[in-house]
């Protein structure tokens, strides 16, 4: 019987890539998910039945435990951007992820690979870091063979970095950001699922590995390369970083007095906190090399699903090719 690799938040945006490759590589796959109705698109990635979502509670041992049964392997994805409800930073990525890695010690699974992310720093300002640092803790303490991958920002067809800032761009003239001088390292959401799947499938060094693309850029920077490619132009302006956190606390007490009912979504003090460090590869961290894997571009990527921001959609070049021609 082929091996059984249990995914916990498997249909995330991260998730959702690890299951596809762990399919094709001819796994079962059990994503663990809090709502299995919504999950139900990660069903095709494999053949009738190979991929099922269950429902879990990774606040709970019972329910980490029961998705768990007969796993060879276990990954953890499960990781908020901000608090809301009882979703809360620790609740959620300092003791959601040494659950797991607990349970997964005791049920005798092989190999477990837990998402985290550069700059998870018990020391840090921010609370998102911090309770990164403490599920790395956690899953090390409890199943030492871990292999822990730390990703820079994100970047995907399904990603809330620049569909959120190419959607942003269509609202007027002057495109907000804060930290315009913050250095990122983009990576490829397939290739953190590529470094994943070698994790569980091949004979790789327990430890932590921090991902990061090919292109180190500022936060303005990485906005002047989407709007290239969504062919708008729009002035970036940054937004200094007390006027943010005055933002954030504005938007933090808006929720907190609705008592959840108004979320934010714009952004946090603890997001601002974040944005005030570089998020790339530290010089000495085990990488991509580490798993002979080369990063794809953002070049490569970006125009692949941006297209639909850009002034006239999919026709904007023959509109453009139209205007040579009358010219």
């Amino acid at each position: 019987m082929s091996k059984l690799v249990t995914i916990y938040g498997g249909s995330g945006f991260v998730g959702r890539y690890i299951a596809r490759r762990m399919a094709k590589a001819g796994w079962r796959v059990r994503v663990a998910v809090r709502r299995p109705n919504e999950a139900i698109f990660v069903k095709p990635y494999g053949v009738v039945g190979q991929v099922e979502p269950v429902l879990c509670n990774i606040r709970d041992d019972a329910s980490v435990r029961d998705v768990m049964i007969g796993a060879d392997a276990v990954v953890n994805c499960v990781g908020i951007l901000a608090e809301v409800g009882k979703n809360q930073f620790d609740t959620v990525q300092a003791d959601g992820a040494t659950r797991i890695a607990r349970i997964a010690a005791e049920q005798g699974v092989a190999n477990m690979v837990h998402i985290s992310a550069i700059g998870a720093d018990e020391s840090a300002e921010s609370e998102y870091a911090q309770s990164k640092a403490h599920g790395e803790a956690g899953v090390q303490e409890h199943f030492p063979n871990a292999v822990i991958l730390r990703p820079s920002i994100v970047f995907g067809p399904e990603d809330q970095f620049f569909n959120r800032f190419a959607s942003m761009s269509r609202l007027g003239p002057v495109l907000p950001v804060v930290g315009a001088d913050t250095q990122f390292q983009p990576v490829y959401v397939d290739d953190i699922a590529r470094a994943a799947e070698i994790a569980l499938t091949g004979n790789v060094a327990a430890g932590i590995y921090e991902l990061g693309g090919p292109d180190v850029a500022s936060f303005r920077d990485l906005m002047h390369q989407m709007l290239l490619v969504i062919h708008r132009r729009k002035l970036v302006v940054n937004t200094p970083f007390f006027i943010a956190r005055m933002m954030g606390f504005g938007f933090d007490m808006l929720q907190k007095l609705t008592l959840g009912l108004v979320t934010n979504t714009m952004i946090t003090r603890d997001q601002v906190r974040n944005l005030a460090h570089d998020n790339v590869v530290g010089e000495d961290a085990k990488s991509f090399a580490d798993l002979g894997i080369s990063p794809v571009s953002m070049a490569a990527v970006l125009p692949d699903y941006l297209w639909r921001f850009r002034p006239s959609g999919q026709y904007d070049a023959i509109k453009k090719s139209a205007e040579n021609l009358r010219g």
